[in-house]
């Protein structure tokens, strides 16, 4: 346990010699092969009667507690200079790792000793997954970052289809009863369940919103492949400047989403509204950065500056329909539509 918590908020060696990630990568992946291998011979030691004999018994402790701490060690040797974004997700793989052999521990305690119970298998099988996925983690920083940007695009992406899901299934369930509140200046009131007319048109230009979000995290994905690179530790701060500030953008989207769900908190959409157009237009400006980057031929850009001031400027209008008057929406969709069809993305964006 002590050594989870080492793991969670320790600080990395920082070695003033030259820093070799191949040879990190090499070492690492023998480490974790061997917990695997020690938690494989530790579970197979306590699966039957009769238990190990005491010597047994500390050799096995000693040898699977020499690996974790071994594993923990190499983890420190990387740096932060290679990368928070890196160090993150090796330091998340490896705490993985160590959690699945203090789970496997407690059940080899806690379970009587008659035959390999199935807790004791999934345990095993626990540590060998977590010991797998480090063959699957990034290589470099610039790899790390692009691993945060698809699961931000995927969260964002998620939110698009819950909204768009909710949409197609809610209605007013009396929308074809009582045809005499049909003629009434006050239409009922009670929306707790489902959106009246005014509040789709609220939502709509939101969807927008949320879509230029998801627009905007797989131009900042494109800049980052075509550009980035880890080869300084500059280049390698401005790529885990791009991290977090992706890390910004589906939470305000969540929140953004909530708000919609009847009955509509209309204030907290538009500050919502406005704390997504804030971040989504800082992610704009880091891809218009990186898209100044010198390219083999300017025709060849798949993603125009010009394009994307277009689709910026777009968000501007976003902020001020929200909560408008239905003058004030219409000519959002009509700027909406104009903007989409001069940026290359269709109307129906």
């Amino acid at each position: 346990l002590h050594l989870n918590f080492s793991l969670t908020d320790g600080e990395s060696n920082e070695s003033d010699g030259a820093f070799n990630l191949s040879n990190f990568w090499g070492t690492l992946n023998q480490a974790v092969k061997a917990v695997s291998q020690e938690a494989t011979k530790l579970s197979l030691a306590f699966s039957k009667p009769p238990l190990p004999s005491q010597q047994d018994g500390e050799k096995l402790s000693e040898s699977i507690l020499k690996s974790v701490l071994t594993l923990s060690t190499v983890y420190y040797w990387l740096p932060k200079s290679q990368g928070v974004s890196l160090r993150r997700q090796v330091r998340d793989a490896t705490v993985e790792v160590l959690d699945g052999v203090i789970q496997l521990l407690e059940v080899i305690l806690s379970s009587p000793l008659q035959s390999l119970s199935q807790d004791q298998l999934t345990s095993t099988g626990g540590v060998w997954s977590a010991c797998d996925q480090f063959a699957q983690l990034p290589q470099d920083n610039k790899a790390a970052v692009l691993v945060v940007l698809s699961s931000q695009i995927a969260v964002v992406k998620d939110a698009i289809e819950e909204i768009e899901q909710a949409l197609s299934e809610a209605e007013d369930p009396f929308n074809d009863v009582l045809d005499d509140d049909q003629e009434e200046e006050n239409p009922r009131g009670n929306q707790d369940t489902y959106w009246s007319e005014q509040d789709r048109r609220v939502i709509a230009p939101c969807q927008g919103l949320v879509k230029a979000s998801t627009a905007c995290l797989r131009k900042l994905t494109l800049a980052v492949k075509t550009n980035g690179n880890s080869g300084s530790p500059q280049n390698v701060a401005q790529l885990d400047d791009l991290a977090d500030i992706s890390k910004e953008i589906s939470p305000g989207v969540d929140d953004l989403a909530l708000c919609l769900y009847p009955p509509m908190d209309y204030s907290g959409v538009e500050n919502n509204v406005q704390s997504c157009v804030q971040r989504t237009r800082a992610d704009l400006g880091s891809v218009l950065r990186g898209s100044r980057r010198p390219q083999p031929a300017e025709s060849q850009r798949p993603h125009s500056a010009g394009q994307l001031v277009l689709l910026c400027g777009g968000l501007g209008v976003v902020t001020d329909v929200c909560c408008s008057q239905e003058l004030g929406r219409k000519r959002y969709f009509c700027q909406r539509q104009q903007i989409a069809s001069n940026a290359g993305y269709g109307g129906s964006r």
